[in-house]
């Protein structure tokens, strides 16, 4: 199967570096200034042998519709979406279970991209997206998981439920996230495990939710009763990260 490359224009000091850092392609970089940290972008990509072009700051403005972008913009694949298989062999070469993120629906760019940005900082083997109902790794992602994006497998599948059949053959157990399941911390998360994080106003999908071993919640004591999907996602992860950890 072929990688499937994510072409977009993505922008910001920080996701921009940490591309260049892990060798993300790219075809050329816009910038306002060639002093300070937009220096040390520059000496990057030079060393790359990436195109670097002065503009304006009105120009990234336009290019990136008002958005953030710190004096600098480049242009080319945000990241290339990896296979399942990849991410399996992630763990297989640290002589690990598998801790994989599966992400049913997750449309807010923002979410997607906080979610991955921890589950990079958590040790998580890779996240596995639908291609249906689901953000894409575009430049709101990249930026939102501060670069993230360049250093954890991202794989994008046709049916997520299908893939987890696929997957629990292989002794890996999923674990969804919802308000109505079991405390989190009384759950074995040591093992292969795959934490499933439903989208921001539906939660799990039916289909999802039937593949899932179990269902988890965290403890609410307050009057809301629902955490936003990315912080309920950190929430979990850490919390298998504390059992690994106290596994030892």
């Amino acid at each position: 199967m072929q990688k499937e490359q994510q072409t977009e224009l993505f922008f910001g000091r920080n996701a921009v570096l940490e591309a260049l850092r892990a060798d993300t392609p790219i075809n050329h970089i816009l910038v306002t200034s060639m002093a300070g940290s937009l220096g040390a972008i520059c000496t990057e990509a030079k060393k790359r042998g990436i195109v670097v072009k002065m503009t304006d700051s009105r120009r990234l403005d336009q290019l990136t519709d008002g958005g953030n972008h710190q004096g600098v913009c480049a242009e080319g694949a945000c990241t290339t979406y990896a296979t399942v298989s990849e991410i399996l062999a992630v763990s297989e070469k640290k002589h690990t279970s598998p801790f994989l993120i599966l992400c049913d629906g997750i449309e807010d760019p923002h979410n997607l991209g906080a979610i991955i940005r921890t589950a990079e900082t958590a040790g998580a083997d890779g996240i596995i997206l639908p291609k249906r109902r689901s953000a894409s790794l575009n430049q709101t992602v990249f930026k939102t998981s501060a670069g993230a994006a360049s250093w954890i497998p991202v794989a994008r599948v046709s049916n997520l439920a299908t893939e987890m059949i696929a997957l629990k053959k292989r002794g890996i157990w999923f674990y969804g996230a919802d308000m109505n399941g079991s405390p989190a911390v009384e759950t074995d998360l040591t093992g292969a495990v795959g934490i499933v994080i439903g989208s921001e106003g539906f939660g799990l999908s039916a289909p999802v939710k039937a593949q899932c071993d179990g269902i988890l919640s965290l403890p609410m004591f307050g009057r809301i009763n629902s955490l936003n999907a990315s912080v309920a996602a950190g929430i979990l992860m850490y919390e298998a990260v504390r059992q690994r950890m106290q596994k030892g």
